[in-house]
């Protein structure tokens, strides 16, 4: 799916159970992509996700987010029915010579991985002088 003309979506399944080695299901969490005139805006929303299950990582030109819900634990009392099922998040994404790679910055809060991705110097519009012939 192109999202933008800088950032496209690898195709992948919604839910991959028992895609990882531990048994946990993978879903993938949805995403908003904003843009201003310095950057492309990319909200990434994995509940339960803190800094500490947030990751980010950029190789050749694809953009991995990962989350991870940890269990909270509640000492004392056992669990006899559970609804919410635990997993982990994954998203990838292409990026194009539109993005400046050197400057993404990310931060998470309340559940949502919250990445700047500055524009190239390329990319960004130019106004160009006109001057009469």
């Amino acid at each position: 799916m192109q999202l933008n003309k800088s950032l496209q979506e690898v195709p992948q399944q919604e839910v991959q159970a028992d895609a990882e080695p531990n048994g946990r299901s993978v879903y993938t969490p949805e995403a908003d992509v904003l843009e201003t005139s310095d950057s492309y805006v990319l909200d990434v929303y994995m509940p339960g996700v803190t800094e500490k299950g947030a990751e980010a990582t950029l190789e050749n030109d694809v953009l991995t987010i990962r989350g991870r819900v940890e269990p909270s634990g509640h000492p004392n009392l056992r669990l006899t029915y559970q609804e919410y099922d635990l997993g982990d998040y994954r998203r990838v994404f292409t990026l194009t010579d539109g993005v400046d790679r050197e400057r993404i910055s990310a931060t998470v809060r309340d559940g949502v991985l919250h990445l700047v991705l500055p524009k190239s110097e390329s990319s960004k519009a130019k106004r160009i002088s006109i001057k009469a012939a």
